[in-house]
C-alpha cells in the first residue's frame, strides 16, 4: 500500500523490540507506516522512548506519561520530570495515562490521583493527551469534565473497546478515538466492527499498540506472536471495510487527524 498510515501507539520500548527494535522501524517505514507514536508508560519508559524517536527525526515521535499500572511507582518528583521531557520535541502528547479497573496493579484512588496530576500537566503545557480507559468508564469521565473547557489540545482515548454508550460519550467530549488490532479478533471484536461506523472519520486514529493485540487474522501469523507496526494497514484495511470505503480513504483520513492531533504538520513531514 502506497498511502501513509500513522500509527498512534506502539511500545516500542518493550523488550520483546530490544533484539532488532531498528530493524522493525524499518519494516514499519517500508510498509508506508510512518511516523510512529512511541508509547511512555512511566518514566524511564518515557525517557527511552524520547531518545530512541531523536534517533529518527520526523519519523518516530514519543509520548510522556505514567500508565495507570505504573501510579503506584510515583513520587514527588514524577511530573516534574514529564514537564522536562514534554520540552523536547519528540514528545507530543502527555500519556499514557488514565483509569485501569479491570487489573488494578495500582490502588484506585493512587491512579485517580496521578491521573489528575497528568491531565492537569496537559492543560498547562497545552499538549494532547493519550488516554488508557478500562472499566472505570465512570470515574474517568467524572475526572476529565471539569478540565474539558481549559484544554487547549485535545485528547484521544486509545485503544477503545467499549460500549455504544461510552464511545457517544467520549465524543460528546470531543476526544478521538484508537481503533487496534481488536477489530480483526471476529470474536471480541465483533460489536467494535458496527461501532467504528459512529465515529466521525475526522476523529478515527489507528494504532497497533505493538507488541500487543496482534491482529487475530493475518494471513501470515508471525511466529512468536509478536504484534508489530508493519501490520498497521492490515487493520486500515479492516477498518476500511467496515466503514465501505478504500484503504486508501481511510489511511488519507486518518493520517490527516493524526497529523492534526499530534501537531505534526509542524515537522515537514
Amino acid at each position: 500500500m502506497d498511502d501513509q498510515l500513522i500509527d498512534i501507539g506502539v511500545n516500542l520500548m518493550h523488550r520483546s523490540f530490544d533484539q532488532d527494535r531498528d530493524e522493525v522501524v524499518a519494516k514499519a517505514l517500508a510498509a508506508g507506516v510512518s511516523p510512529l507514536l512511541l508509547t511512555g508508560t512511566n518514566v524511564r519508559n518515557s525517557e527511552e522512548a524520547a531518545r530512541y524517536a531523536d534517533k529518527f527525526p520526523g519519523k518516530l515521535f514519543a509520548t510522556a506519561g505514567i500508565h495507570p499500572h505504573d501510579t503506584r511507582n510515583c513520587t514527588a518528583h514524577t511530573i516534574d520530570k514529564l514537564r522536562q521531557l514534554a520540552k523536547l520535541p519528540q514528545v507530543v502528547a502527555i500519556g499514557e495515562c488514565g483509569l485501569d479497573y479491570n487489573r488494578d496493579f495500582s490502588p484506585r484512588d493512587v491512579q485517580r490521583k496521578w491521573f489528575e496530576e497528568q491531565i492537569q500537566l496537559a492543560c498547562e503545557l497545552e499538549m494532547p493527551l493519550f488516554l488508557h480507559e478500562r472499566e472505570a468508564h465512570y470515574d474517568f469521565v467524572r475526572l476529565m469534565k471539569p478540565y474539558i473547557g481549559s484544554m487547549k489540545k485535545n485528547a484521544v482515548v486509545h485503544c477503545f473497546t467499549g460500549s455504544l454508550q461510552e464511545l457517544q460519550v467520549y465524543l460528546q467530549l470531543g476526544f478521538y478515538i484508537g481503533i487496534t488490532g481488536w477489530i480483526c479478533d471476529e470474536r471480541r471484536g465483533k460489536h467494535l466492527r458496527e461501532l467504528v461506523k459512529r465515529i466521525p472519520l475526522d476523529r478515527l486514529l489507528l494504532e497497533t499498540d505493538a507488541p500487543f493485540l496482534t491482529p487475530r487474522d493475518l494471513p501470515v501469523k508471525p511466529q512468536d506472536g509478536r504484534n508489530e507496526p508493519a501490520f498497521l494497514p492490515h487493520i486500515a484495511a479492516t477498518v476500511a471495510a467496515c466503514l465501505g470505503k478504500t484503504v486508501e480513504e481511510v489511511a488519507e483520513s486518518t493520517t490527516r487527524a493524526a497529523k492534526d492531533f499530534f501537531g505534526l504538520n509542524a515537522f515537514n513531514m
